[in-house]
């Protein structure tokens, strides 16, 4: 993702150039969104966080250093904005279990199959994401969604390399509780989302 070009683009756009700077908001702004949605699961409050991360960026630019990757310090700023967030909001978890909430999240518009099970498995992801605690969630999107290696998730979030493998293990121990102990139907979506992952 990180180029020479970024390096001379953040280095202009520390110069006050601000063409500059929006050629880096071009680049990395769908990457920044997926984060924020994956994150906070919702298209609105993705396109504020995003917007909200540009802005810290821009504010804070004199402190990216030549040999810092832009992308993994945008991203640290987009991460610990929702997980600010997510804190601030004080979420209440809700059990995929409801028999309610479980028809109400399920029932779509017929499609055709393939479809459909896209659309299912995307949804039980979210669901299974949202239901982890944001510190878990993060290293799962940034390992899963933007192919970052331990090292990468470590500068991204402040952690040491340790600790992102920690968390790492006990997101993925937790969904795979989440996943199991299902009926045969859940059983079979569940390793359609293992495929995902």
């Amino acid at each position: 993702m990180e180029t020479a070009q970024d390096r001379l683009l953040v280095g202009r756009a520390q110069q006050g150039d601000r063409n500059a700077f929006s050629r880096l908001v071009d680049k990395y702004q769908i990457p920044v969104y997926n984060l924020a949605y994956r994150m906070l699961g919702n298209a609105n409050d993705a396109e504020d966080a995003a917007q909200e991360t540009f802005l810290r960026a821009f504010g804070q630019l004199k402190r990216v250093r030549p040999e810092q990757s832009f992308a993994t310090w945008l991203l640290s700023i987009a991460a610990h904005y929702c997980i600010d967030r997510l804190r601030r909001r004080r979420l209440t978890w809700l059990s995929i279990e409801d028999e309610g909430l479980s028809e109400v999240l399920l029932s779509d518009s017929p499609e055709p199959d393939d479809e459909a099970l896209k659309h299912e498995s995307e949804r039980q992801i979210e669901q299974l994401l949202e239901r982890l605690a944001p510190a878990y969630r993060l290293v799962v999107v940034l390992r899963y969604w933007h192919d970052q290696s331990i090292e990468e998730i470590a500068r991204t979030t402040g952690d040491s390399v340790g600790a992102v493998k920690v968390k790492l293990h006990r997101a993925r121990k937790l969904l795979a509780q989440q996943m199991s102990g299902t009926d045969d139907d859940r059983a079979a979506s569940s390793t359609r989302i293992i495929r995902v992952l």
